[in-house]
């Protein structure tokens, strides 16, 4: 564990506590169960932008593909009647391809990755809206698939199926990233791609397979969420997704710089988020502030950063 790691851990620990001797109902096992199934949910697509972000990048998209990949699940299944293990494959690899595009977008023709994604987020938006003549979807009964909502609403052994799907992807990308070839050459490249560009490493293809991950986590958080809720309207679901990622790896440790990240510090860092959107909701503080909670969790994220590159700089001299 890293320092960066250890003090997450500790703000989480302490935020935890207060939280608890604040409400007691915060301990209680439906509550820890719900938070487990948020952070589970938003820890998946977060570690994806976490990659992205390692590289220097940004993914802006991800709350616009859940919408468009909610829709067109629902339609495989409910409307088209497609078996369910065909639609779960269609939905990983669409995905995994819009995610290929950004990268290809970004790699191939030097596109700042902020306006790739931010067309991403627009156009997979209209898209989802056109395909559902804005119109809710959903699987009603979820006769015949049966077995797919128990990803999002089972549990095992009592632990929420989110988290458990959350523990096995975060132990995969821990050995992608800190114990890779692969997740050295990103780090590499966002501490300074051309660099790492002169001493051999095929950049645009690693920045390219980056946004490919990135994209197939959402698809996985995209399938969870739309079990879950069982109800996608395409002008308002997946609102804000984004930022929830941005933030949980900002907190995690990510510099928005590229260079530097850590998935254990991205799980934390979800996981903070979703304890602080619960305080607000036991404490009856207004929900309007959840998302001014959030805007200054990502400036306090950001801020430390700098102050700590400030430091590092001040160091070296």
């Amino acid at each position: 564990m890293t320092r960066k790691d250890a003090v997450i851990a500790l703000l989480l620990t302490v935020l935890c506590a207060v939280m608890a001797l604040a409400s007691p109902q915060f301990l209680s096992v439906p509550n820890l169960q719900n938070v487990s199934r948020l952070v589970g949910t938003y820890g998946i697509f977060s570690i994806g932008v976490g990659f992205v972000i390692v590289t220097g990048g940004i993914d802006l998209s991800v709350g616009s593909m859940c919408a468009l990949l909610g829709v067109l699940l629902s339609m495989m299944l409910v409307e088209w009647h497609w078996p369910a293990t065909v639609a779960l494959a269609a939905a990983l690899i669409i995905g995994a391809g819009l995610g290929a595009a950004h990268g290809v977008l970004v790699t191939r023709l030097r596109l700042q990755p902020f306006i790739v994604t931010l067309c991403g987020l627009l156009l997979y938006r209209g898209a989802a809206r056109y395909i559902a003549r804005d119109s809710t979807k959903g699987f009603g009964t979820g006769e015949g698939f049966e077995w797919v909502r128990l990803l999002a609403s089972g549990s095992l052994g009592g632990v929420p199926m989110p988290f458990v799907l959350l523990g096995i992807v975060a132990v995969a990308a821990w050995l992608l990233l800190h114990r890779s070839v692969f997740g050295r050459h990103l780090v590499a490249i966002g501490r300074n791609e051309e660099a790492a560009r002169y001493a051999g490493i095929r950049t645009k293809a690693v920045v390219a397979w980056a946004y490919v991950i990135s994209g197939a986590l959402t698809a996985v958080s995209a399938i969870i969420i739309a079990f879950y809720t069982n109800s996608i309207s395409p002008a308002s679901h997946g609102n804000f997704y984004e930022l929830y990622a941005i933030a949980a790896a900002v907190v995690g440790g990510c510099s928005l710089r590229g260079g530097e990240g850590s998935i254990a510090g991205i799980v934390m860092g979800a996981a903070l988020l979703q304890v602080l959107r619960n305080l607000v909701n036991l404490l009856d503080i207004p929900g309007s502030l959840d998302f001014a909670v959030m805007g200054a969790v990502i400036l306090l994220g950001a801020m430390a950063d700098q102050i700590v590159a400030w430091r590092s700089r001040g160091a070296e001299r």
